[in-house]
């Protein structure tokens, strides 16, 4: 058997949130896949609280497009995501936001309600396959 020797690759530079450095990656790369990790609404490095589900669904998704442009991807190769809510109610307002993005094609998408989110109101990770 054949078996792909898969080395990571770490994609970005270190993340520093509120001026603190974090011990995670903004995403790696693993053979074929491409990991981000799970994305708050952030702007230069600096956790956005205010505003609507609508407002910090579009901060996400927007930053999310970002990380994958620098791993040289694009929404379409995303076949997973992860989405933490803080509030159940937020969900219709963060659905009609997300499926702008993903109007086409989505990909497989799993959604909870989490008190974990303490500041803001949603949470987002994607793994996208985009084949070396």
């Amino acid at each position: 058997m054949w078996v792909k020797n898969m080395a990571k690759e770490i994609i970005g530079e270190s993340l520093i949130i509120n001026g603190r450095k974090l011990s995670l990656s903004k995403a790696v790369r693993a053979g074929d896949f491409v990991f981000l990790t799970g994305q708050v609404p952030m702007k230069n490095g600096v956790i956005i609280t205010e505003g609507s589900i609508e407002e910090q669904t579009r901060i996400v998704l927007d930053e999310i497009k970002n990380t994958l442009s620098e791993a040289g991807c694009q929404l379409q190769d995303v076949v997973k995501a992860m989405v933490w809510l803080k509030n159940r109610d937020d969900f219709p307002g963060f659905n009609s936001i997300y499926g702008e993005y993903f109007s086409h094609e989505p990909p497989a998408r799993s959604a909870l309600v989490s008190n974990f989110l303490v500041d803001v109101l949603v949470e987002i990770e994607v793994v996208a396959y985009k084949p070396e």
